[in-house]
């Protein structure tokens, strides 16, 4: 009897494991595809905020498989330039579209 049920826990685990690992988004990513995004997101938005220069901006950060894009405003190329650069040294980052507008002065 004991034997029985150690079986079917193992059994029950065994099909959980393979439900979660065979789980995927509507686009295909496995769930810990969309973590990894996740994570780059919130390191890339981190270094932002961290930045002497940049922090005050409002720079909007999306990450899709590796890919990182960035959008909003600041005030000159130089601020572009080190949001790019900031994303681009960030562990998993893939690529930067940096799409940040330089405001008109």
């Amino acid at each position: 009897m004991k034997r029985e049920k150690t079986f079917a826990i193992a059994a029950v685990l065994l099909g959980l494991a393979l439900l979660l690992v065979s789980c995927q988004t509507p686009a295909g990513r496995t769930a810990g595809e969309v973590v990894d995004d996740a994570t780059i997101t919130t390191k890339v938005k981190a270094k932002l905020f961290k930045d002497s220069i940049l922090k005050g901006f409002a720079i909007s950060v999306t990450t899709f498989e590796g890919e990182v894009t960035l959008t909003g405003a600041v005030n000159t190329e130089e601020e572009k330039r080190r949001a790019g650069d900031l994303a681009r040294s960030t562990v998993g980052v893939k690529k930067v579209n940096n799409l940040i507008k330089v405001r008109r002065r």
